[in-house]
């Protein structure tokens, strides 16, 4: 296991990259970025079993689809710091002709992407189906993938989560975002959806609950627990409760800085709050 100060450590890291990084172009999405760092950093740098090098078929891997792809610049972050791209690399961040666009694509062949995203409620499916072509071709590796609260008002992801467990599809393991946040507002105020515990195990789903998603080594234990319920015939969903703007005083907990770029001055409040780390800038 990885010392746990340092991948804490990293994770303020990444909260420093996802800051500057919208900063820069005065655009992009930091609020769900940063409520999502503990989970990247646990999925990456202590959960999956991954290859050195990047095959876009994964064949012999972990692999991990992202569905709210907004949240592009944890997922970047993450990516770099992970060593798929160089870290310089995050300074081109939505900036025309980069390969780090707004939302993940996969047309520049950035590694670490599978598959072009950000239109909402498609994740799941393709998911499901990366998990079924690992079944038939007898790899014996796992499929996460990570969708928003928000997100399951999207009627296409209620067809995948009745699919699932239909199709067997138990090497897959989901997790929510349940931050509780949406563009608009609160989500039981745009669109309530509901008690999800109730949801997910109506459509026979093992369900666990993690009540702090913003707490790195919770979510790595969560991670392993869900990984040893697999191969029973059923999908596993975590549900798992973070802070929208996590690590930024100012944009905690609130959908107002779901898609605004910090200006100079919040920049700067920001950073101070997020201090250096022995993993450096780009």
């Amino acid at each position: 296991m990885a010392d746990i100060q340092q991948l804490q450590e990293l994770s303020r890291q990444i909260r420093r990259d996802i800051v500057r990084m919208v900063h820069a172009v005065n655009s992009g999405h930091p609020g769900g970025s940063l409520g999502c760092v503990e989970y990247f950093v646990a999925l990456y740098f202590e959960v999956m079993k991954r290859k050195e090098g990047f095959d876009i078929n994964g064949v012999g891997e972990d692999i991990f689809f992202l569905s709210n792809g907004h949240i592009s610049p944890v997922f970047y972050s993450t990516l770099a710091r992970a060593g798929y791209f160089d870290v310089a690399e995050l300074g081109t961040f939505r900036k025309l002709n980069s390969r780090l666009q707004g939302h993940p694509t996969t047309h520049d062949g950035l590694p670490g992407i599978r598959v072009a995203s950000g239109s909402l409620g498609q994740g799941l499916s393709v998911a499901i189906g990366a998990a079924l072509a690992k079944k038939y071709n007898n790899d014996n590796h796992t499929v996460f993938v990570l969708c928003g609260d928000g997100e399951l008002q999207e009627g296409q992801n209620w067809e995948a989560i009745m699919s699932a467990p239909n199709l067997r599809a138990d090497n897959l393991i989901l997790t929510v975002d349940w931050n509780g946040q949406q563009i608009d507002g609160p989500t039981e105020k745009v669109m309530d959806i509901g008690d999800l515990n109730e949801k997910f195990h109506a459509f026979n789903w093992q369900v666990l609950n993690l009540e702090n998603g913003n707490d790195l080594q919770e979510v790595i234990n969560k991670l392993n627990e869900a990984k040893t319920l697999l191969g029973n015939g059923r999908p596993v969903v975590i549900l798992m409760k973070t802070d929208m703007g996590k690590g930024v005083d100012f944009m905690e907990g609130t959908h107002k800085w779901h898609g605004v770029a910090p200006n100079d001055e919040q920049l700067a409040s920001a950073l101070q709050q997020l201090s250096e780390t022995s993993y450096k800038d780009y």
